[in-house]
């Protein structure tokens, strides 16, 4: 008994003890929003996403417009999903993720037709389709089910910014290859009937590449970005 006594004084008792918090920018956080821009890109790595990169950029502002609605679409779907993972019957997590992905998309759309209505019917039924953008559920999947509010928010900003990020690039190439201006402003001149009539590189003979128009154009300028990020970047080549 005298034992257990002074084994019970000697033994420190802690009431308190204060947690050390993450900072909301800490070295982790900004991995969340650095690495999908390069080391692990939506579209040039994981290789999602593809079908979008395809079909709008053949002008830099429906790209734009898309890449903004991606990136609040899985902003969004990513707190909401994190504050209610613990909710979810995992037997059907799937349905309640397309619902959560399904309403803002709906949102998004409405408010698109509302300001930007010219720019709605340029992406037409590619809004809709946000709803089975890989990326999109493949990040609530991996990462919002199992992270908390903050993380989830800055790993849908971050996948968001690396799809948009392509996208831009995509369509800044084929407008101005395709059709010589950018975001519909003429850049290399105005292409007249005849030589004479035309200004800057028309002037000079230059002809669009009409290719540029097409969809594979597109899959041409990624294939040429994948290259350039792997020859940069070694450890993303693929080991036999």
């Amino acid at each position: 008994m005298a034992d257990n006594k002074t084994k019970k004084e000697k033994s420190p008792v802690v009431l308190f003890v204060a947690e050390e918090k993450e900072p909301l920018l800490s070295k982790k956080n900004r991995k969340l929003l650095s690495d999908p821009l390069d080391d692990n890109n939506p579209i040039t790595v994981q290789v999602l996403g593809i079908c979008s990169a395809l079909a709008i950029t053949v002008q830099l502002k429906p790209a734009v417009v898309m890449a903004i609605a991606v990136m609040a679409v899985m902003a969004f779907a990513n707190v909401i999903v994190s504050l209610i993972r613990n909710l979810i019957p995992n037997r059907i997590r799937i349905i309640v993720q397309l619902v959560v992905v399904a309403a803002l998309v709906i949102l998004v759309d409405q408010v698109l037709k509302a300001f930007a209505y010219d720019v709605s019917k340029e992406l037409s039924v590619f809004v809709g389709l946000i709803i089975t953008n890989c990326i999109v559920m493949g990040r609530l999947e991996a990462f919002a089910l199992g992270n908390g509010v903050w993380k989830s928010f800055l790993d849908g900003i971050g996948n968001a910014a690396g799809y948009g990020l392509i996208l831009i690039i995509v369509a800044f190439f084929r407008e101005l290859l395709g059709s010589g201006k950018l975001y519909g402003y003429e850049v290399l001149g105005h292409k007249g009937v005849t030589l004479a009539e035309s200004t800057g590189l028309y002037a000079l003979g230059y002809e669009n590449n009409g290719l540029m128009l097409l969809s594979p154009a597109a899959l041409l300028v990624v294939g040429v970005l994948i290259w350039v990020q792997r020859s940069r970047n070694r450890k993303l080549i693929e080991k036999n």
